[in-house]
């Protein structure tokens, strides 16, 4: 069951931000986390900006570099696909989306058949969609830079072309994410960052953000959303209790589980997951002699939310390394350091 947090509801209201409490004293080898911080403060790139660990629900430290607080807020890039993917939960439990298994198109209107019906709302949430869309492919029609260039994004988007049959492989791409958030728009009457405000943030005591509008009158829901390292780590601690609030639940069991699931193999196309669900990825970690299996959120640069259901433990990461691969490789150290300090 959720607990209250002081700087937001999910985390407990007895630890106050940066404070270390007694039982968490006797889990973590906080000399171990000492040691990582200060080498991260010398860490080359110098783009590092926080890193938050919460443990049975108490923060357990947090850590900031480069400029940041805890009250700064942070692009987290691809990570915020991973939150679209909750709102869409919200659209579907409250009965504005019927279901997963609907076909896009019936929320969607204008957008052209060719195939593109036979898409469900699941084949996006598991990049299924057949769309022929690649963000690792400059010249891919619907890669996330020529919606980045596009007027009309609903446009832009609608034009992309059919390339395999929907739910027939996983081909990451934003555009996806991007579709998703519109039909939360289209099904639920609201921009995606105030349907958000009113069912997810708002409960969860998230009340600073920004999240970017793109042409015309329309929110990215596959990245850019600006949040703390802190409310990062809400957002995980919310995953880690199964959407349970203050003893109250928010999302549904099974969305939950759904979407932490391992639905679609992607350890041959990914170097740092097993497997992917409803925007949410998996990884087996090894640590020691044994595997500790983490779900998580990642965004370009190395953006992250880690759950580690075996551990009681959130850690959130934070970093402006966008476009370079060592943020991701940074990030998953990081973790299994942290980890490899949680006794």
């Amino acid at each position: 069951m959720a607990v209250a947090l002081s700087f937001g509801p999910v985390m407990s209201a007895q630890t106050q931000p940066g404070s270390v409490s007694k039982a968490a004293r006797a889990e973590v080898d906080a000399a171990a986390l000492d040691t990582l911080y200060a080498e991260m403060e010398q860490e080359e790139h110098h783009d590092l900006k926080g890193i938050v660990i919460v443990r049975e629900g108490h923060l357990e430290r947090e850590h900031y570099f480069n400029g940041d607080s805890a009250e700064t807020l942070h692009d987290i890039r691809s990570a915020t696909k991973s939150i679209t993917s909750l709102l869409m939960g919200f659209a579907v439990q409250k009965g504005m989306v019927r279901g997963v298994h609907d076909s896009i198109a019936e929320y969607l209107p204008g957008l052209p058949k060719a195939g593109r019906e036979k898409i469900t709302v699941e084949d996006l949430l598991t990049m299924r969609s057949g769309l022929d869309a690649d963000d690792t492919v400059a010249t891919s029609p619907g890669n996330e830079d020529r919606l980045d260039e596009s007027t009309d994004w609903i446009r832009s988007a609608y034009a992309v072309p059919m390339k395999r049959a929907p739910g027939e492989k996983y081909l990451y791409c934003s555009l996806n994410a991007f579709l998703t958030g519109v039909i939360v728009e289209n099904a639920t009457h609201m921009p995606l960052d105030e349907f958000a405000k009113t069912n997810l943030f708002g409960p969860l005591g998230i009340t600073k953000f920004r999240w970017r509008h793109v042409p015309v009158n329309r929110t990215t829901g596959q990245g850019n959303l600006e949040i703390t390292a802190r409310d990062a780590a809400v957002i995980g601690e919310f995953m880690l209790n199964d959407g349970v609030v203050n003893g109250r639940r928010l999302l549904n069991h099974d969305w939950i589980a759904k979407s932490l699931a391992s639905e679609v193999a992607i350890s041959d196309s990914d170097p740092y997951a097993d497997a992917y669900g409803w925007m949410w990825y998996t990884r087996a970690e090894p640590v020691g002699e044994r595997k500790i299996e983490v779900h998580f959120a990642s965004g370009n640069g190395g953006n992250k939310i880690y759950i580690v259901p075996s551990l009681h433990l959130v850690v959130a990461i934070t970093s402006s390394a966008y476009g370079h691969g060592y943020g991701q490789r940074r990030s998953q150290a990081i973790l299994l350091r942290v980890l490899a300090a949680v006794r």
